[in-house]
């Protein structure tokens, strides 16, 4: 079993995490960590959760590409929303950036996130290859 620690320059970098971990082995497991609605200077977009949702989608297509993967390789999404968010606009975002690819998916309400301003954070596990 081979892990390769991926960071998509065109993303944040941070010494504290990779933004996805790539399992090789008779099937390749990519498990992308959790994705924040932030540019690659790591800020967080405005606009509230809508642009918010489609940069994090973004950022998540980014580490699958690293992958030599795409949105149809994810067999797993986990989607937190910050306490008072609506399901509905980030669902809304999520088709124009995410497409109709079906995988299952959980939605969770949770207090806060690890950052104060982020509205929503969406992890991904994919196999490739």
């Amino acid at each position: 079993m081979e892990i390769t620690h991926l960071n998509p320059a065109s993303l944040f970098t941070s010494p504290a995490f990779s933004q996805g971990v790539l399992v090789r082995g008779t099937h390749d497991t990519l498990y992308v960590g959790g994705q924040n609605g932030t540019d690659a200077s790591g800020a967080i977009v405005e606009g509230g959760l809508g642009p918010q949702t489609e940069q994090a989608l973004r950022n998540v297509l980014a580490v699958l590409a690293e992958a030599g993967a795409d949105q149809t390789n994810v067999v797993r999404l986990a989607i937190y929303l910050a306490a008072g968010q609506d399901p509905i606009e980030g669902y809304a975002a999520s088709a124009k950036v995410w497409g109709r690819h079906a995988t299952a998916v959980t939605v969770l309400n949770v207090a806060s996130l690890g950052r104060g301003e982020a509205l929503v954070e969406i992890e991904a596990v994919a196999v490739v290859g």
